[in-house]
């Protein structure tokens, strides 16, 4: 034995478990390594195993299983022979031989149907408890699972019918999901798969009746009508039977604009009871109390929990005004029931120039307690020992109201259980330890009408609604303006409301406005103002001035000019002070009423004055330095970038295109509102430039309309100071957003018109070369194809001589689109591929899809469907990439209509409607376009009334714009009324 190494016996290596699907082809895996299952017949052998989860099948039912009623011969012999070569490549203790049959022993979750099961189970547990979004991703997990045909190409009677019961369980899934999309909100999501759904399964009415009511809830109920006659004649014509009473019922719920129909119920929150009022030192709770529902029930049930367990402390944060002292002075009424023994009230006065001293109250809590002046020591440590004393085995709550800071309020906190504590302040008390901290937040609308209405008065308000709705907005949803504002014109009786409203829409006055006797909004916010440090009331005075909704921690150090630690170091201690809000990590806003009284600030107390500019300028230089780099980022090679003012502010650094997509999106908004705040003659050109750099807000679809304004107010401020440059390129920009999204091509072909002037005249590069190429596009559109080639190929030549490759690679690619038009079709595909080579040299890929998007269009006309739909899938994918939302709808119809022409009509009308969910490049004109498009692939699948709806629709918007294609589609129509 000696130098032989033992092999221990006792252990051997753990193998890898093992997995199978039967939700697609027959397969098995150990671990990650595929396995063989051999033929077709041994396949369907496994198959019948597996599906009977673990219980013995005999030989005989094996061989009905694989054969049927004409077995060969030798079944019974294959059959061994099967199950021989299965147990070599699986386990030997996986398939089991017993009494004359076979078994198969699994892991619960090593077959995925098993698996499917019994999320599907979980799934209708968290649905019937009311979790939809649980339930519908659990569902979606479950329909991941299938992949193609369930055993497929499996032989065998056993196989077809578990075949086709899978095939129904999986329609039933997806029934079940879409019902979930529509109980969500997800009704125009919904509509193509549907649709495709629809086509594929034309006798299933839960898909129609699904259909109706997403089509219905999309504003569409024409076609939701025309789905169910074409059910009605379908089922006549295939079955000779009528629609299920369900959906007959849900036609005449669409007829009659049953509004049940129109969203997704939900349970009404039940109103908490009313508390009776007892006597103590709380002040009496206001009469109109209004709203605040989610956090009366948060904060009672807190003090609730403190009967008898621990003491509660609950600390409510936020601005002047905003209502704390109201909120904790009604919870504290609502809780008395729970401390029997007595409530404490006391105002700090936090937000004055003489605080309350913590030995003052404790003296007088004491007093109140029943302690003897006598017996109250001097110190403050002694007094809140004895405060704790007092209070052990009591139940008693203490109001804290209008605290300075932690420092005040501890001494003066309960130190027994059955005990709680409310403290209001203005600011945040992070450092009070085992504190519930509530920030409080402004009013919602509807909270906001009701006050207002309770003090006004239901007569007043319900004759001017709107107006009351200005009125509270104008106060910020804020309480105590809403109050003042009610009660001025409560005690007037001669004004309407909107007398008030009117008052204050004037920004400038607003604040002036918002005071009646002892209450001024402006005071309130003057208390918080006057406690800051110097550093702190100058980043309060100069961060107000910017007009975006929020700001960027990086965007609020521009403004500043100070370092980013700073600047976050300032603003948190000003989100500590309730003046500013912390919207996110790294993102701050003023609730509208401050910033107002921050601006005023800014100009009363901003030394020297021109400070208040050079803040803003900063700002317009960060945001237009770091929108060039996200342009430069996805064009390079551009000559845009080298075409901008110079800033005097560096911009952002980004890691990849992602962060720079990230960052150009965020600030959509805050970009917007500083380019209409700078067209100043100082700023314009630069605000300008910022348009230009930004141009891809305008393409996403989300921010195209406040992109067109923007546009508007450039192009009429650099006309106004007669600014050739600034002008042209503020026109360029209006006609692409005009063009693209709106579909208004006249206005955009006037607005390049006078560009083309003013590129001449200012003899500027970009305008030269853009000009002509947006003319193009929009002649294009208007039919003027030859005008369309002859602009095309001056921005062509305008590209060249400035030296800019993806401008000229842009302009061959919409040369090819006209020369398609023209019936060039050889030179458009060439001309195509060329606009796709230079864009792949130089590395980009959202100008990538938009030329491999042109290509696919030349391809489809040249009847190479198959190339087409790749470069169009291409072009699809890249545009979800970089979030071009419209751009993405409009690839969904270019890929529509090569399905149409392959005779795919189910496929096409499916990318009609993601179409349309989505929004296309073109407005309304484009819609109509997809809307003309879906009705021809819905007649190609025999639903004609549906068809017909969508045809009725596309006409109606064409004829409203004068367009040419609204006789092609009375062509459609003719024959469908034929028929």
């Amino acid at each position: 034995m000696d130098g032989v190494p033992r092999v221990p016996q006792q252990r051997s290596p753990e193998r890898d478990p093992l997995r199978f699907s039967v939700l697609g082809p027959v397969r098995a895996w150990r671990g990650a390594e595929p396995l063989s299952t051999g033929s077709p017949q041994q396949q369907a052998l496994l198959a019948a195993l597996l599906l009977r989860e673990g219980r013995t099948a005999t030989a005989s039912e094996l061989i009905d299983a694989v054969w049927g009623e004409e077995p060969p011969s030798q079944a019974l012999a294959a059959i061994r022979t099967y199950a021989s070569r299965l147990r070599k490549s699986l386990d030997a203790d996986v398939l089991t031989s017993e009494s004359g049959g076979y078994s198969v022993r699994l892991a619960p979750d090593a077959l995925d149907l098993s698996t499917a099961e019994e999320w599907w189970a979980e799934a209708e547990k968290a649905r019937g408890a009311g979790d939809l979004c649980h339930a519908r991703a659990l569902v979606n997990k479950v329909l991941d699972l299938w992949d193609g045909e369930p055993l497929a190409n499996v032989p065998g009677p056993y196989a077809e019918t578990q075949r086709v019961r899978l095939d129904e369980w999986r329609l039933q899934l997806l029934e079940s999901r879409l019902d979930m999309d529509l109980e969500q909100g997800c009704h125009a999501e919904a509509i193509s798969e549907l649709t495709a759904l629809t086509a594929a399964h034309p006798l299933r009415e839960r898909l129609r009746e699904l259909l109706m009511l997403a089509l219905y809830r999309s504003g569409r109920q024409a076609e939701a009508l025309a789905v169910y006659a074409d059910t009605r004649r379908l089922l006549a014509d295939e079955l000779g039977v009528d629609p299920r009473p369900g959906l007959a019922e849900l036609q005449q719920r669409i007829l009659q604009a049953d509004p049940r129909l129109a969203e997704p119920t939900a349970a009404a929150d039940s109103e908490p009871g009313p508390v009776p009022v007892r006597p103590a030192q709380l002040p009496a709770t206001v009469s109109d109390f209004t709203g605040r529902d989610a956090f009366v029930d948060e904060l009672s049930d807190l003090l609730a929990a403190a009967e008898g367990r621990v003491m509660a402390v609950s600390a409510l944060a936020g601005i002047g005004g905003v209502g704390k002292t109201t909120l904790a002075v009604h919870v504290a009424h609502a809780a008395r029931q729970h401390f029997p023994d007595g409530q404490l009230y006391v105002d700090l006065q936090g937000g004055g120039h003489r605080i309350a001293e913590p030995e003052t109250v404790l003296g007088s809590f004491l007093r109140a307690l029943g302690t003897p002046d006598s017996a109250i020591p001097d110190t403050l440590d002694e007094r809140a020992a004895l405060y704790r004393s007092v209070l052990d085995g009591r139940r008693v709550l203490v109001l804290l109201d209008n605290a300075h800071d932690t420092a005040q309020v501890r001494p003066l906190l309960p130190g027994t259980a059955g005990c709680a504590a409310l403290v209001t302040s203005r600011v945040r008390m992070v450092d009070l330890a085992g504190a519930h901290l509530v920030d409080l937040d402004v009013m919602s609308p509807e909270e906001a009408l009701q006050l207002f209405t309770r003090i006004v008065g239901e007569e007043r308000v319900a004759a001017e609604r709107e107006a009351a709705l200005d009125v509270v907005g104008a106060c910020g949803f804020l309480p105590l303006a809403i109050r003042i504002a009610a009660s001025r014109l409560a005690s007037r009786r001669t004004w309407t409301v909107s007398v008030l409203a009117a008052k204050l829409a004037d920004e400038r006055r607003r604040l002036d406005e918002l005071q009646a006797g002892d209450l001024a909004v402006k005071a309130t916010f003057e208390l918080g103002y006057g406690q800051l440090e110097p550093a702190q009331a100058r980043a309060f005075r100069l961060l107000g001035l910017a007009d975006g909704p929020d700001i960027s921690l990086a965007a609020a150090a521009a403004v500043l000019d100070l370092p980013l630690d700073d600047t976050e170091d300032l603003l948190e201690s000003l989100v500590d002070t309730s003046l500013l809000e912390s919207a996110a990590p790294g993102r701050y806003r003023y609730h509208d009423l401050v910033r107002l009284y921050a601006r005023a600030c800014a100009e009363r107390d901003e030394q020297p004055p021109s400070e208040r500019d050079a803040a803003l300028s900063r700002l317009l230089d960060f945001y237009l330095a770091t929108a060039a780099r996200v342009y430069a980022i996805e064009r390079p090679g551009d000559r845009t970038v080298d075409h901008l003012e110079k800033t005097a502010v560096n911009g952002l650094d980004f890691a990849d295109d992602s962060d720079a997509w990230d960052w150009l999106h965020t600030e959509a908004a805050c970009i917007l509102a500083c380019m209409q705040q700078s067209l100043r003659p100082t700023m314009l050109r630069r605000s300008v430039d910022l348009l230009l750099a930004s141009k891809d807000l305008a393409e996403s679809g989300a921010s195209s309309l406040r992109y067109e304004a923007v546009s508007v107010a450039a192009r009429d401020a650099a006309a106004a100071l007669g600014d050739a440059h600034a002008e042209g390129r503020a026109r360029v920009s209006l006609a692409q957003v005009l063009s693209r999204v709106g579909g208004h091509f006249e206005r955009a072909a006037h607005e390049l018109e006078w560009a083309a002037q003013l590129a001449a005249e200012s003899n500027d590069p970009w305008t030269s070369g853009n000009a002509p190429n947006e003319a193009g596009i929009t002649a294009a559109c208007m039919n003027q194809h030859a005008a369309s080639e002859r602009y095309f190929e001056h921005a062509i030549r305008a590209f060249r001589a400035d030296g800019n490759l993806p401008g000229e690679a842009s302009a061959l690619c919409n040369l090819s689109r006209a020369l398609l038009s023209l019936g060039r079709t050889r030179k458009a595909v060439e001309l195509a591929q060329q606009g796709v080579d230079i864009y792949d040299d130089l590395g980009l890929t959202l100008r990538l899809a938009n030329a491999k998007y042109a290509l696919g269009i030349s391809l489809g006309h040249a009847g190479r469907q198959t190339e087409a739909l790749d470069r169009l899938n291409d072009a699809l994918q890249m545009f979800v990439e970089n979030r071009q939302r419209l751009w993405e709808g409009t690839t969904h119809y270019r890929i529509a209509e090569v399905h149409l022409d392959a005779r795919r009509p189910a496929s096409s009308a499916q990318h009609a409607e993601q179409a349309l969910a989505i929004g296309c490049i073109g407005g309304d004109w484009m819609r109509a376009n997809v809307l003309t498009l879906l009705g021809r692939s819905l007649e190609t699948l025999g639903q004609l009334d549906r068809a017909r709806a969508c045809w009725l629709e596309a006409l109606a918007i064409h004829e409203k714009s004068g367009s040419a294609e609204a006789d092609e589609v009375r062509a459609l129509m003719e024959p469908a009324s034929a028929a």
